[in-house]
């Protein structure tokens, strides 16, 4: 296991240079340079000075030396817009994303996988047709329009929850308050954000474990006259979640990346609306610090995953 992670680890760094030559040189090659978009009404001779000072006056394959150069070194370069490091910035707002994220992950997780297995040994019960009307219509709210209706119904017309924010304009709480105000805002785009990651991990895990009870080992656990709760969670469940794995990999780069829609509707202060306001301002160096990040937490998600497969299914073996 060590030395498969080990090996995988050093694999990852030739995808990481190609990775990063594709970020750099897509993001650069856009029509437009961030000076024109940080002063328009700067002189010819002020734009020239600036772009030297960026090294925006150097050939493309110049410019990715010096941005490499600056990531072997620890410096991610400054944000044009913040006009503050750009790690700093990052490290303002990818937290709060994260927070959101992992609560939601969380409930996703112990809701959707158990609504799942019953749906599946239960299959076209009431309870397997109640869900899956549920999760039809979990999929097919666009986030948006289900936020901005959470809205008018919890914060303007019942006047429940907050419009808006992380947390109460002018507050100074600390601790346990502080704690209570964050949560407390961040229920509705917490709704919003579960509400879709539910219906979908959810039938993904039903149509995972009918193929999976369906198979002759467990006609034969049966046969020897296991109960049905052992049968179920002892010998199906983890063949079962192995389809899942695979997604649930998928959402340790999600977690950092912020959900961008859901943030925006709400205003909470997560790094997706940031990753929006470096795309308008061509924030170069904000933006392609933050796609290397997602970069680097995609193929880390890829080997957790991998690595929770021999985890739940003893007939994988790492090699």
């Amino acid at each position: 296991m060590r030395q498969y992670i080990i090996r995988r680890l050093l694999q990852m760094i030739p995808v990481l240079i190609g990775v990063s030559l594709l970020i750099f040189f897509i993001l650069t090659l856009a029509p437009g340079d961030a000076i024109t978009s940080l002063n328009p009404h700067a002189t010819a001779e002020q734009r020239t000075e600036l772009r030297h000072k960026l090294h925006l006056d150097k050939p493309k394959i110049v410019q990715y030396g010096y941005w490499v150069k600056g990531i072997v070194h620890g410096d991610l370069g400054e944000s044009y817009f913040y006009k503050q490091p750009v790690s700093k910035v990052i490290g303002d707002f990818i937290w709060n994303s994260f927070y959101l994220g992992l609560i939601s992950s969380i409930t996703t997780i112990l809701i959707a996988i158990p609504i799942g297995v019953i749906s599946a040994t239960k299959q076209y019960s009431f309870f397997d047709s109640f869900f899956t009307i549920f999760a039809l219509i979990g999929i097919s709210i666009p986030t948006f329009f289900f936020g901005l209706l959470l809205i008018k119904w919890f914060a303007v017309d019942l006047s429940i929850f907050p419009v808006s924010g992380m947390s109460a304009p002018g507050s100074t709480a600390t601790g346990l308050s502080k704690l209570c105000d964050c949560m407390y805002h961040m229920f509705l785009p917490f709704v919003v954000l579960t509400l879709a990651s539910v219906a979908g991990i959810m039938r993904y895990m039903r149509s995972s474990m009918l193929e999976v009870i369906r198979q002759d080992y467990i006609r034969t656990a049966r046969a020897k006259g296991l109960r049905e709760k052992v049968v179920i969670y002892k010998h199906a469940l983890k063949n079962a979640l192995i389809p899942v794995i695979t997604l649930l990999g998928f959402w340790l780069p999600g977690l950092f990346s912020g959900a961008i829609v859901t943030e925006q509707i709400f205003s909470w202060p997560g790094i997706g609306p940031v990753q929006v306001i470096a795309t308008n301002a061509r924030d170069y160096p904000l933006l392609m610090a933050i796609a290397m990040l997602l970069a680097i937490l995609t193929l880390l998600g890829n080997l957790i995953a991998d690595v929770a497969y021999a985890v739940v299914d003893p007939r994988i073996r790492l090699k």
